[in-house]
């Protein structure tokens, strides 16, 4: 299955999940009823006020704890006691940690994430967590940074990317707030009967019985939610094992995480055990021990031989009997290995390489990155200047840096937008971004803009929500200073838009579209048109062949004339939000007939691919850097 495939499966285990929501509540509804029905008799009054009990029971507790998580990733990393991670970190493993996930990042092209480290425990363990990729948080165990080497933290940060790319993330925290309504009558007769010795005289008898009626009942609860988790989350293991693979293009690291998770003795269980129960499905290991039909991952061998088939269980033995006498150490096998050395990068392609790509191939690529796109991105990181990167880890950098890379190289324009930025944010951030924009962001090489936004984002985040809301103001006012911005900065601008209000407002955004082509065949001739007139400025008839060879892709029997609109890129404003509520598989028809809009002619240039990964990540369908090489 390609992105566009898993997104659409993603839609369906969402509508599965709500089935067996029902079906639970369906099942533990009855088994209150049977029991009002055997201690109190067959009261038809009493029957009913017990179901809606239940019913209000399971409700409540299901809006409570789903509304807990509106905060989308960090509320779950921070209840599960993580411990952010520095931008600027100088700690030799949180850098390491770090490292990895911006490099993954850059790979896939998604915001890089924020990640967070449980400090209390030893086990070896990591997890993904949000509503989408805009506010997706990496966590990681003590346990994972001190036994794992490079190779095998990034199997492990790959295996949870491939949850942020498929949309498993999604799911998984909408879970965690159905399953806790499912087990709200077991807490609360547990915590009754906790406290019943309190309770005392002619009234303490029915409420203590209703208690452990709640407290069976709960039970009930816990069976359904462990069997729900389970079946969800079995599969969708197995699947984030074969992309990290697919990702990192060697099954070592990998494989190497997981022996040492089934060798040593703290293994992948999580001290906090109420808190393992809650997000077991979302973990990278095994967190609660349990097994069988409740088992939320394949066997730990299972899991290893899939990827080493030839691999014995004799072979564990001995490896347990090794780091039994002399615990692994991760950073001492990065020496040992060779894995601290700086990697040899090639150079970026010329500013105007041609790029060989077709639409499937682009639509194949999407949310899909393999080992030559993280070594891409390894080279992208390795020529940004230390300055800029600087800049993008420093809370007062971050601004200005992302202003920079929007000001306009006319001096007439850019006087306008500052004016705008001074409005809002002061002479500081104006000045700044303007030193920035003629000092090193100059010279930037294409593929390398999109990159340094993506390192900004998560200290961009850090910044008190209404500082956002006025940096989104900002941004807005800055693209749309004169109406004649290109349509690369309409697009970096409306991208940063996009990310920061999924990432303050998560839960509002998380969805999948459903609409079809057809019912968006004005917007789509909008787009078409504007990305057409983009490329082939001065060429009305190359820009018109663009724009048919796109519509001819999206819809061939629709006969919509090239007709580009007189407000140029600023049209765009009204086509983003029915476009990106297509259905999963619409979008991948839409991202295949922008490509072939802007490859009609045969010669796509870096810049050009640079335009289609900004608006594909408008469309939530993150492109890798480099479609194929120069």
């Amino acid at each position: 299955m390609n992105f566009f495939e898993r997104q659409a499966q993603a839609r369906r285990n969402t509508t599965r999940l709500v089935v067996l929501f029902a079906l639970a509540v369906v099942g533990i509804v009855v088994a209150v009823d049977l029991g009002v029905l055997l201690v109190f008799g067959s009261d038809p009054a009493l029957l009913a006020v017990s179901t809606l009990l239940a019913l209000g029971v399971i409700g409540i507790g299901s809006m409570y704890r789903t509304a807990s998580l509106s905060g989308g990733g960090d509320s779950v990393a921070l209840q599960m006691g993580g411990v952010p991670v520095p931008e600027d970190t100088t700690d030799v493993q949180l850098r390491r940690l770090r490292n990895v996930v911006e490099e993954m990042s850059i790979a896939s092209g998604v915001p890089v994430p924020r990640v967070y480290v449980l400090e209390h425990e030893p086990g070896i363990n990591a997890f993904a967590a949000g509503y989408s990729p805009s506010d997706a948080v990496i966590a990681v165990t003590r346990g994972a940074l001190d036994r794992l080497n490079r190779d095998e933290l990034q199997g492990v940060i790959a295996h949870e990317y491939s949850h942020i790319l498929n949309g498993d993330m999604r799911l998984n925290i909408r879970l965690v707030g159905v399953l806790f309504g499912i087990l709200m009558l077991g807490l609360i007769g547990r915590k009754i009967l906790q406290h019943g010795a309190a309770v005392r005289g002619r009234n303490a008898m029915p409420l203590l019985v209703a208690a452990l009626l709640a407290l069976v009942v709960g039970y009930v609860g816990l069976f359904f939610g462990r069997m729900i988790k389970a079946g969800v989350s079995r599969s969708r293991e197995v699947l984030a094992d074969a992309s990290a693979v697919q990702f990192t293009r060697q099954t070592t690291g990998l494989a190497g995480a997981l022996k040492k998770i089934a060798g040593l003795h703290d293994g992948s269980r999580l001290t906090a055990r109420a808190e393992a129960e809650e997000v077991s499905h979302m973990l990278f290991g095994d967190g609660t021990g349990l097994s069988g039909l409740f088992a939320t991952h394949p066997p730990i061998l299972e899991r290893i031989r899939a990827l080493e088939p030839g691999f014995r269980p004799e072979g564990l033995e001995q490896l347990k009997a090794q780091w039994l006498a002399r615990p692994p150490n991760g950073l001492e096998e990065d020496l040992r290995l060779g894995l601290a050395a700086p990697a040899d990068h090639g150079p970026l392609p010329a500013h105007g390489a041609d790029i060989d790509l077709t639409p499937p191939m682009v639509s194949a690529q999407v949310a899909d990155p393999d080992e030559e796109d993280y070594r891409r991105a390894d080279a992208i990181v390795a020529g940004l200047p230390g300055q800029l990167r600087a800049m993008a880890s420093l809370r007062e950098g971050a601004m200005p840096l992302l202003l920079g890379l929007l000001l306009a190289p006319d001096d007439e324009v850019a006087d306008l937008q500052r004016s705008e930025i001074v409005a809002r944010l002061g002479v500081g951030v104006a000045a700044e971004a303007r030193r920035l924009r003629d000092g090193p962001l100059a010279s930037l090489h294409p593929m390398l803009r999109l990159p340094l936004a993506s390192l900004a984002f998560p200290t961009l985040r850090l910044r008190p929500r209404p500082e956002l809301a006025t940096f989104l103001d900002t941004v807005h006012a800055v693209v749309h200073a004169d109406g004649r911005v290109s349509l690369f900065e309409y697009c970096l601008g409306r991208l940063l838009e996009v990310q920061l209000r999924e990432a303050l407002d998560p839960s509002r955004y998380a969805r999948f579209g459903r609409r079809k082509p057809g019912n968006v065949r004005q917007e789509f001739a909008t787009l078409l048109a504007v990305v057409a007139q983009a490329g082939h400025p001065r060429d009305p008839d190359a820009a018109r062949r663009a724009y048919l060879a796109g519509m001819q892709r999206v819809l061939p029997r629709d006969h919509l004339p090239y007709a580009p609109p007189a407000e140029g890129v600023l049209a765009l404003d009204a086509v983003w939000e029915p476009l990106d509520a297509l259905d999963p598989l619409a979008k991948q028809v839409a991202v295949e007939a922008i490509t072939d809009a802007i490859s009609h002619d045969g010669k796509v240039t870096v810049a050009e691919a640079e335009l289609l990964r900004t608006i594909c990540g408008v469309f939530h369908c993150p492109l890798p850097p480099m479609l194929e090489h120069a």
